[in-house]
């Protein structure tokens, strides 16, 4: 597995990147029908057809990258049953590169999963079986208090939007971009 410190090397950040959608992103998503890159490849373009700004197009696509990072892999969460918190390990590792704009949706789409569950009537039905393991595993839905404390959190707004898609993104058959297509959105919103 990569370390923050030896994924950029002599190249920029979105490089890094690319080599770990190309690399440890062609696994596979455990428990689904798509890779992990292509999961994130998807939520992205969902994103993106939704008409949202790039900020979020770009933590749509990020949201799952703390899955390569850290000593709990996507594998450690399926099998073992235990919380990789992807999400904050992700936003971390992001956040040397990009502003809270795009990390803190990161950050925050799992609670989001956990908020909606306790929010919104039905949205548990829409889980897939994985989803529905990992919920367990991430500290079920939300208590009505903790969906209110969330609802404060800047960000929750932007990270219930990211998890809507992360949902929608499993689907073998989505004509998906590569990650060259939003080379450019990642670029344009590196940190200087």
């Amino acid at each position: 597995m990569n370390t923050p410190d030896d994924t950029t090397g002599s190249t920029g950040p979105v490089d890094a990147l690319a080599r770990l959608f190309e690399g440890e992103g062609s696994a596979e998503y455990f428990g689904e029908a798509v890779t992990q890159a292509g999961h994130m490849l998807q939520a992205g373009a969902l994103a993106e057809a939704a008409g949202a700004p790039a900020h979020l197009v770009a933590a749509a696509l990020l949201h799952d990258i703390g899955h390569f990072h850290g000593t709990v892999t996507g594998r450690d969460l399926m099998e073992g049953g235990q919380d990789n918190r992807h999400s904050h390990t992700g936003a971390d590792w992001l956040a040397r590169w990009f502003g809270p704009e795009v990390t803190e949706p990161v950050r925050l789409h799992v609670a989001a999963k956990r908020y909606l569950c306790t929010a919104e009537p039905g949205y548990f039905d829409l889980l897939s079986e994985a989803s529905v393991h990992t919920l367990r595993v991430q500290g079920g839905p939300m208590t009505a208090e903790q969906a209110r404390a969330f609802e404060s959190l800047p960000g929750a707004a932007d990270a219930v939007a990211v998890r809507r898609w992360d949902e929608q993104a499993k689907d073998p058959a989505f004509p998906t971009p590569d990650f060259a297509h939003f080379r450019p959105l990642l670029e344009a919103l590196l940190s200087p």
